[in-house]
Order: structure tokens, then sequence, then C-alpha cells
């Protein structure tokens, strides 16, 4: 796999082909990965898989008028057949007046701070299996787990270089390390299956394996001989698993694209009171070792810490050059670019910060209620706020986690459950999203 240097050469080079085909304008995107993985089930080897992948983009602009177009060909032919197609596919595209590179003067300058995002040891594929073992063993040696789907282990490093015409050029790399299982609980017509997995820059920051697989086993058997419950409106509370769910809803309606185009919940709203005063989130990229740390958006500006909810309340869109151009905005650094394309919207570590209440203080004033582990259905309407969603997880009795519940349906708008939404204090950063444990009253619930 090339190296980051190797990537942003690429960039320079395409950038400087595009021009000299015509083009007024024009930045290069690189993206470059490896990964491994080793799978084993039932304490066998099941699969080994190894990918690289190399990809270049190539976004031009002639006058108003820009085409975006992407290779894995990094041959000095390629590369200019690509610069050539891209300069004529933009002169035939339309004019759009709200496209075009980052103001010169935003553009992220400076020193890089270490963010620590990638390990310097690569596991070898026998350190992979015994990882992957010792996390299936410990699932499976959980009382109650009856068979496995397996348990996993794998390393992957990323490689990402940004270029434009007006003279940005940086790049960076990341890696990962993952561990999973996934194991069945119960027999016969009772058969329940869960799972755990944990991701992390560094090795060092993974829990054990033993504590990931005991996690995956637990959850499993914890779902076995499930009910189901009355129909009608309760408290329901959401482990963290699934209630970073809720957040990424708001983070979405959020997008400046969503909002130039007239399709998010949140228009009209930007001023209202949406949660409770104490509710706050917050955007950290610069965080060491973060999921999704980085410096520079995907247009070349610099990313910083930033307060998206404050006082229950947004404090802005989310922009790029484009959306920040039609709503009359100005950038917020959320530029986010894959291999290809035209920017879209990405944040970077998002936190709703914790309450006060434990989670046994959280639940302990419910009488009937619902925890919801799991979560299924597309029924969520960004457009409208309309939240319908299939569930399973714990029924709540007189304050205490009780019996396994399941094929039930949990309904709201996103609106009524932002107000009524009150976080626990048991905060985890695990993903690139991350929340407590959330209680939110008063949701329809359709059971028996």
């Amino acid at each position: 796999m090339i190296a980051s240097d190797q990537a942003l050469d690429r960039c320079r080079q395409l950038v400087d082909l595009a021009r000299s085909k015509g083009a007024d304008a024009a930045d290069a995107v690189c993206r470059a990965s490896t990964s491994e993985s080793v799978s084993v089930r039932l304490g066998a080897l099941e699969d080994v898989e190894r990918s690289e992948s190399e990809e270049i983009g190539l976004r031009v602009f002639v006058g108003r008028r820009s085409s975006s177009i992407h290779t894995s060909d990094f041959g000095a032919e390629g590369l200019a057949v690509l610069a050539e197609r891209a300069v004529e596919m933009a002169r035939l595209a339309p004019e759009d007046p709200y496209s075009g590179l980052a103001p010169e003067g935003r553009l992220f300058t400076g020193e890089t701070p270490e963010l620590d995002l990638l390990d310097a040891g690569e596991p070898s594929p026998q350190e992979l299996r015994e990882k992957a073992l010792e996390t299936e063993d410990a699932a499976r040696a959980v009382a109650g787990v009856t068979n496995s789907n397996g348990g996993t282990a794998g390393y992957s490093r990323t490689v990402f270089g940004l270029a434009t015409s007006h003279g940005f050029a940086r790049g960076y790399a990341s890696g990962s390390h993952t561990l999973s299982a996934s194991v069945v609980a119960g027999e016969g017509a009772d058969k329940q299956t869960d799972y755990a997995y944990r991701t992390a820059r560094h090795r060092a920051d993974l829990p054990s394996p033993a504590d990931i697989g005991r996690e995956a086993g637990e959850r499993a058997v914890r779902k076995v001989g499930p009910g189901s419950i009355g129909s009608g409106r309760m408290p329901v509370v959401l482990d963290p698993r699934v209630g970073s769910g809720v957040l990424g809803h708001l983070l979405s309606a959020m997008s400046g694209p969503s909002i130039a185009r007239k399709a998010s919940f949140l228009l009209g709203h930007e001023e209202d009171q949406l949660f409770d005063s104490a509710i706050r989130v917050v955007e950290q990229p610069l965080r060491l070792r973060g999921l999704r740390s980085r410096t520079f958006d995907g247009e070349g500006l610099a990313c910083s810490d930033r307060v998206l909810v404050d006082g229950g309340r947004m404090t802005g869109w989310l922009t790029n050059v484009a959306s920040a151009a039609q709503l009359g905005l100005g950038l917020t650094g959320h530029a986010g670019r894959g291999g290809g394309g035209a920017p879209g919207i990405a944040l970077s570590n998002v936190v709703l910060e914790p309450g006060q209440a434990s989670v046994a203080e959280l639940i302990g004033d419910i009488e009937d209620g619902l925890y919801v582990t799991g979560l299924f259905g597309q029924g969520v309407n960004l457009v409208t706020g309309d939240y319908s969603r299939g569930a399973t997880g714990l029924r709540i009795r007189k304050g205490e986690l009780a019996e396994p519940v399941a094929e039930i349906t949990i309904a709201s708008t996103l609106l009524e459950m932002f107000r009524a939404l009150v976080p626990a204090n048991d905060l985890e950063l695990l993903h690139g999203i991350d929340v407590p444990t959330l209680r939110i009253d008063n949701m329809a619930v359709a059971g028996e």
C-alpha cells in the first residue's frame, strides 16, 4: 500500500494534469487501505481475509461547471486520461452557482497536531487467530450459550491525502484494531443471538478478549425466553449501543445539504429549545486516538472542537462549501470526502454529555417500562421527524430490569423524544458517536 507522501504526490500530479487540460480549479483526494481479519467458529479456523485498495478521485471546475471522476489506475497514462475526461465532462455539465473550492484564506495551515491515530505494530495472522479464539472461547463459556456464530479479530490501516489547485496539500495515516464475537443462547424455537465488538486505534486500548466474549455471551443469554408487553405509553430507556442512533438522527437533520434541500424536520426549529436546558452535545475532532479524529475536513478546512447543542438549543447547521453558499452561511469545517464525488458532511467524535443520575437512579421510579437493547427496521423519517422502530429488550418493573421482551414497536416523533430525553451518567467513549443510557418518557409502545 502507498504511503501518505506518495498519496499526496499522486493528488498533486492529478491536479496539475487537470489544470494543464483546461480546468480553472481542481482538487484530488486519494484513499488507500489494507485490512486483515481472521474468523474462527467453534474453536476452528473458519476464514482469513486480506484486502488492499487504492483509489484516487478528481474534481474539476471549468467556470461554474464541475465534474467528478475517480479511478484505481495510478499509472501516469491512466491519470492523464482521467484528467482529460474530467475536464471534458465539466464543460458539458450545467452551471452550479454554489460549487467551488474552499476560500484560500480558510484553509488549514501550520503544524499538524499529533493525534496518535496509527499503532506502529501490525499483528500477524497467528496473533489475530489467537485473539479471535480467546474472544469466542470466553463467549462460549458463559452459562446458557449453546452455539456460536464465531469470533473475529482484525486490523486495518488507511492513508488519506487531499490536494487542491490553490495550494492545500495534506495527508495522514490511521489504523484500527477490532475484536468481536457473536453467539447463540437457548434451545429449539427459543434460540437467541447477540454480539459484542470493540474497535480502537491502538491494540493497547482494546478491552481483553475475555471481556468482549463475556459481554457477547451475557447479552445473548439475557434475551432467552422473551415475552411481549402491553401496548400503551410508557417510559423507554435506551441502552447506549442503540441510543447513539437518536443522536445520529439529530446530526443528519443538522446537515447543511439537507437544510438547503428543505429535507429536514429541524427546519423552522433553529431557535427552539429542542432539549432540556442541561443537554449539551459536543464534537471533538482533535481527540487523541479518536475513531473519527481528523485535523482537516474534506475541503481542507481546519477541524476544531465545537458545541453542537448548548443549553438544549442547536448552535447552527453543519456546512460544506456548497451548502454554505446556498444558505448564505459560514463554513463549519464539516465537509466529508470519500474516494470520489463532491464533498458531503461528516462529523468527528460526537458526544452527548452525561447527566447526574446513575442508571439505577434513572430507572428507579419506573413502575412499568421498557429497556431497549436492540432496534431494527427503517422507520425513521428525517423529513417529518416521525419515528417508529422494532425493538427488543427487557421489561422494567418497579424500578428494576426484569424479563426479556421482543416483537415490540416503539414510536414517537424525534422532536418529542428530544424534549423528553434524560441522560444517565454512564458515558463511555467507545465509538464515533457516543451517548450514555437515555430515558425518554411517554413513548408509544405496541406489543400484545
